[in-house]
């Protein structure tokens, strides 16, 4: 058969765009954080994982401004090699103090760091175990890997146990799962998987991409919201969210990320972050840490959604992030829902299956302590209308 043969039976997008459908790669002339400009179109942003504001802080602009005067644009090399600078040092050190931990290893992208960290501790011997709802990156980490890999249901304690059960007894095991899921904004049951962790002679890593910034006093994400920050052996994360800028980190012992930073592919033969990157999430590391009442705002907002949402009729009670997904049905359903937001000004997300079981489309919004009160009631105006329209709410 023909490789390409697969490519050409692809219509699914070419379909959408023939329908008007089409959500995906809109190009986006202006940001103003809140505000995006798209086609000359002024929409409000509730798309974004940008859920502290930060992409236009003068501090996180600024530092990126200054590293480019002083490195350059770009690296042009790997961290193992000629691609270290002493922003790459110092951020990881600022890195591993604010979480409290030994060390610390960035790499150039989040889903990078999924496939680097996973891949290199889980070797031929050892088990993987998995949240069927975690990230795509977290998956591939595990299909990188030689050890096996088993998938538990979605935060269903139970059937990890099982799995933990059926582990060969000298087999090193690694659970893994989403500190928050970035499709519904649930948390994982981390105080039970700690448990079981213990009983089994496991350890834990979690991804907290989304919960970094944004959850705990100090924003150290959904370990310290458990105050289980100790139990978790590696937490990983992103620069793309909360950091307003682009790379991901783990953090774990000396002996941890000593052994990642020297053996992991993914880091090894991969350029480096580049300095404009490394010095805005320096900076926006600064502002976590000094502008609490950033998470502050933005948890107000949040509860000002999920309760406009439910007053509504939308079903989001099970967010407990600044993720809030609405639930609408099939795929074109959903994509319709979709364009009406966009037409009336408001800037959302269309999730359909795979990343949603099939016949569960929703709207994934999302929000930012930069938001105003007014851009909120007119996204809770739009979702009123065209929930009544498309017939899609719980109550009328």
């Amino acid at each position: 058969m023909d490789l390409f043969e697969k490519c050409r039976r692809f219509v699914r997008a070419e379909e959408l765009r023939q329908a008007g459908l089409y959500p995906y790669f809109l190009p986006i002339s202006e940001s103003h954080t809140e505000e995006v400009v798209i086609h000359g179109h002024r929409l409000v942003m509730i798309g974004s994982n940008n859920y502290l504001g930060l992409t236009h802080h003068p501090k996180v602009v600024q530092a990126s401004i200054d590293a480019i005067r002083t490195f350059g644009s770009g690296c042009t090399g790997s961290r193992f090699l000629n691609g270290t600078l002493d922003l790459h040092v110092e951020l990881e050190s600022r890195l591993a103090r604010f979480f409290r931990r030994d060390a610390c290893i960035t790499f150039s992208t989040g889903f990078q760091t999924n496939l680097g960290v996973i891949s290199t501790l889980v070797g031929k011997d050892d088990v993987v175990l998995c949240d069927r709802e975690n990230h795509a990156s977290i998956f591939d980490g595990c299909r990188l890997a030689f050890g096996d890999m088993k998938k538990y249901r979605h935060n269903d304690m139970d059937d990890l146990e099982r799995q933990l059960k059926a582990c060969p007894d000298r087999a090193g095991k690694l659970i893994v799962t989403d500190g928050v899921f970035s499709m519904k904004g649930d948390l994982c049951d981390l105080p039970a998987i700690v448990r079981l962790a213990k009983q089994y002679d496991a350890k834990v890593m979690v991804d907290d991409a989304h919960g970094v910034g944004v959850l705990g006093t100090n924003g150290r994400g959904v370990c310290e919201h458990f105050d289980l920050e100790d139990q978790v052996d590696v937490i990983v994360g992103t620069f793309s969210k909360s950091f307003a800028s682009l790379g991901g980190f783990a953090v774990a012992s000396r002996e941890v990320i000593e052994y990642v930073q020297h053996t992991s592919r993914a880091l090894i033969f991969s350029a480096s972050i580049t300095p404009a990157s490394a010095a805005a999430a320096l900076a926006a590391l600064d502002v976590i840490e000094t502008e609490p009442e950033r998470r502050s705002r933005l948890w107000g907002h949040v509860a000002r959604m999920q309760a406009g949402f439910v007053e509504l009729g939308y079903d989001v009670a099970l967010s407990k992030s600044a993720i809030l997904p609405i639930p609408i049905g099939g795929d074109i359903d959903t994509f319709r829902f979709w364009k009406s937001l966009h037409e009336a000004g408001v800037f959302a997300n269309p999730v359909v299956a795979p990343a949603v079981p099939p016949g569960e489309g929703m709207i994934r919004t999302s929000y930012m302590a930069t938001h105003t009160e007014a851009e909120l009631d007119g996204v809770l105006d739009v979702f009123a209308r065209l929930g009544r329209e498309a017939g899609v709410l719980r109550v009328a």
